[in-house]
């Protein structure tokens, strides 16, 4: 038997798409016969749940055994769960703007598409909205790997009591565009944190361009479409965004640089089996205080996987600890740490445990 002519093997896709299609009907049928259920027994049931997708997305790419990259397939199924989702409760999902900034693309690819996005202007707002309950939830940047911890959030998190539920990883590559490439760059508009990983190239190709920070990477953008002789550094969404012109492409300094973003809400999230947990902590002013803090984790075998320490909101001098763990504050290794570590502190708030980001 020969190949198959090009007009069979799109007959057989057809086929197939038809049958795909019929399968994510179903899926969304189901997914809309849950929300009944739940709606029936509990008039305040939570329909996002973290701890579920996350375990969905694990099962897709442990069986994948195709074509697909696992985390293609995975992507794929996280649309068509947001798809799905958005039967059962539409969400509304507060992120650091405007539109184009790297904290909505974090937004979209936890997410999915199927969700309204309410853009704010700071971290702080990003945490009022959700606690007045005009958005569900809310995401915002909490580390970078050039650049560490992200001080507003650290900030957010010790005077606010909202939960971490989630978190997600962006690999940060800078554009440099400006609103027609042929002219001359005399200023340059970015956040201050991508002025400080593009600061090399910069200074080796615009080394008398004038640098000015401003609020977000996005609003750069925004900024130098009507501004002749000004270029921003910006997502590659904003080129399209903003209709602007590519002067440079991936200008950070060092590559691999990636942002952490938490997923902020209002409830706790049960175990996935394999998840983190972040704690607060401050400690005693005494000789020995950080050891007394990090024991009960060394006697528990728990790995810590971040230790960043903070100065406290209003107060000089004095500082609190963020702490990443592996485990879920329900597990019994965990209880113990935290109970230990509780009788030797100032103050622990566990800030929440979610499940460690699969995409």
């Amino acid at each position: 038997m020969g190949k198959k002519t090009l007009a069979e093997l799109r007959v057989e896709i057809d086929a197939l798409d038809k049958k795909v299609q019929g399968l994510i009907g179903e899926r969304a049928q189901l997914a809309s016969d849950v929300a009944e259920v739940k709606k029936s027994t509990d008039d305040n049931s939570v329909f996002y749940r973290p701890e579920r997708e996350a375990q969905v997305l694990r099962s897709i790419i442990e069986r994948n055994d195709n074509l697909l990259k696992d985390k293609d397939m995975a992507h794929i199924f996280r649309e068509i769960m947001s798809a799905c989702l958005a039967l059962e409760q539409p969400l509304n999902i507060a992120y650091l703007g405007p539109e184009g900034t790297f904290t909505q693309e974090a937004a979209l690819k936890h997410f999915g598409h199927a969700v309204s996005t309410l853009d704010c202007a700071g971290i702080d707002e990003i945490f009022h909205q959700v606690e007045k309950g005009n958005a569900h939830y809310g995401v915002v940047p909490i580390e970078n790997s050039s650049n560490g911890v992200i001080g507003g959030t650290v900030d957010m998190l010790y005077s606010q009591d909202l939960k971490i539920c989630g978190e997600v990883e962006i690999s940060i590559q800078h554009q440099l565009m400006s609103a027609d490439q042929s002219v001359d760059i005399k200023t340059i508009y970015a956040h201050q944190q991508a002025l400080d990983q593009c600061q090399r190239w910069l200074a080796n190709h615009y080394p008398n361009a004038q640098l000015k920070a401003v609020a977000s990477n996005a609003l750069a953008a925004r900024l130098v479409k009507d501004e002749v002789g000004a270029a921003a550094i910006a997502s590659e969404a904003a080129l399209g965004l903003y209709d602007l012109e590519r002067v440079a492409k991936n200008i950070e300094d060092k590559t691999g640089n990636t942002t952490r973003f938490l997923i902020l809400g209002k409830e706790s999230i049960e175990p996935s089996g394999d998840d983190k947990t972040s704690i607060l902590v401050v400690t005693k002013h005494e000789s020995g205080a950080l050891f007394d803090l990090l024991e009960p984790f060394k006697e528990q075998g728990i790995n810590m996987m971040q230790l960043a320490r903070h100065p406290i909101p209003g107060v000089k001098w004095e500082y609190l600890f963020l702490i990443d763990i592996e485990g879920h504050q329900e597990d019994d290794k965990v209880k113990v740490a935290l109970a230990e570590i509780e009788k030797r502190v100032l103050k622990v708030d566990v800030l929440g445990s979610y499940p460690v980001a699969v995409l």
